[in-house]
């Protein structure tokens, strides 16, 4: 991939797609050079829906990039957006599914004219780039779009694929205040393991990062995760995650949540066998609803599932050498890891969210790649040619006492007199 207007987040996402199979010892073919023979022996169609072929050797060099640097050395070098903007927005794939939807005959042309007269697109924008959306998405026929060609499917071994969603729960009084809960759960494909399951008061990225950081530690690495379109599902800390993790990152078809057919089947079997028989008025701590959930992960770990005719914990147990567990806890919770890019000011400070930190002086002025735990910022740190830098929020009237390195000598402004006009 070479000129484009798609982030390098994206662009790394791709790359690591194509060479998952290798990373993960899941190709069918006799070698990896076979592999990337075949894999490249046609044009691909590239994520702004552009054709390319790469050559076995591209694909080759991917997988030393990603061996010695992760994610990170799968993204080009330079930032291939700045100043651009995607040419089709969110509200403009919305529109262009809902017209589809009512009008199925209306083809490319007749809709590119309608989102410009209703102000979802610039003129600027070709009817290229509609078509293209067009044709990738299957949009193109005039049948039923509701309709989708579905088939059962099973994935052969536990960790090949793992399914994640988010369930609305009862509200409860914790403390005299009544919130709304969330249930995000992941389950294993082959064998119905609940192989992740927590409650929380809010369903946002960095919870779901919580469940699946936890799911990992017991489990093991999964090859792929199949996820919604949410933002707590689809986000660029999530895709570093995967792709420091080695799993590949997959998402449903907008406005398809049917896809996800095991984990919705799962949430019903929840609701019918446990939370429907619960008395949630009596729950008053949200520590006191999630023992209750892993009582209930438990029975279901070691039930027989009417579909499987086997435990999800027997199967777990049959396939698991399949799956490859994490280097070390130290190693998995570095991936695990929020990453943002900040400008370390000349007073050494950088802001997150609003906050202010201190950085260390010699940073002054670059550009510097910041990981942390949004709820743990106190081990925040710099990472600068692998080592660990760490920052600290900024104290003011500490500062205002601290001894500068440099041969001035120190104001204490604590005792400084106020002069008189």
């Amino acid at each position: 991939m070479t000129k484009s207007n798609l982030a390098p987040i994206d662009i790394a996402h791709f790359r690591f797609a194509l060479i998952a199979p290798v990373i993960q010892h899941t190709y069918s073919e006799s070698s990896a050079s076979a592999y990337y023979r075949r894999v490249t022996s046609t044009s691909l169609t590239l994520p702004d829906g552009s054709l390319f072929r790469y050559q076995p050797t591209t694909l080759e060099k991917w997988v030393e990039y990603y061996k010695k640097g992760g994610i990170d050395a799968l993204m080009p070098k330079a930032r291939c957006d700045k100043g651009s903007t995607r040419t089709l927005t969110d509200t403009a794939i919305e529109e262009i599914y809902r017209l589809k939807q009512k009008f199925p005959r209306l083809n490319a042309t007749q809709i590119h004219q309608r989102l410009i007269q209703d102000g979802f697109l610039p003129a600027s924008v070709s009817v290229a780039s509609v078509q293209r959306f067009i044709k990738r998405n299957d949009l193109k026929s005039a049948r039923n779009l509701t309709v989708k060609d579905r088939k059962a499917f099973e994935e052969e071994f536990f960790g090949a694929l793992w399914q994640a969603d988010t369930c609305y729960l009862p509200h409860i009084c914790e403390n005299g205040k009544n919130r709304r809960t969330y249930l995000i759960m992941i389950i294993d494909d082959h064998s119905r393991l609940i192989v992740g399951g927590q409650i929380f008061y809010n369903d946002n990225a960095y919870n779901f990062q919580t469940v699946l950081k936890n799911a990992i530690a017991s489990y093991g690495i999964p090859h792929k995760l199949y996820l919604d379109n949410g933002s707590p599902y689809k986000n660029d800390q999530l895709t570093l995650i995967c792709g420091s993790v080695g799993t590949l990152e997959l998402h449903t078809p907008v406005r398809d949540g049917a896809s996800k057919g095991k984990v919705e089947r799962n949430f019903r079997t929840l609701k019918n066998r446990w939370l429907y028989g619960l008395d949630t008025s009596g729950i008053t701590s949200l520590k006191e609803f999630n023992e209750e959930l892993a009582a209930y992960i438990r029975r279901h770990n070691t039930t027989i599932h009417s579909t499987t005719r086997q435990t999800p914990l027997d199967r777990f147990l049959l396939t698991k050498g399949r799956i490859q567990t994490p280097r070390s806890p130290e190693w998995l919770a570095e991936c695990f890891h929020n990453r943002i890019t900040r400008k370390v000011n000349n007073d050494s400070c950088i802001s997150i969210d609003g906050a202010y930190y201190d950085a260390p002086q010699q940073f002054i002025g670059m550009k510097v790649e910041i990981r942390f735990l949004p709820g743990s910022m106190g081990q925040a740190y710099i990472l600068y040619e692998g080592i660990h830098f760490p920052i600290r929020p900024t104290n003011k009237f500490e500062n205002a006492r601290t001894k500068r390195n440099h041969d001035l000598p120190t104001i204490d402004y604590s005792r400084k007199e106020r002069s008189h006009v």
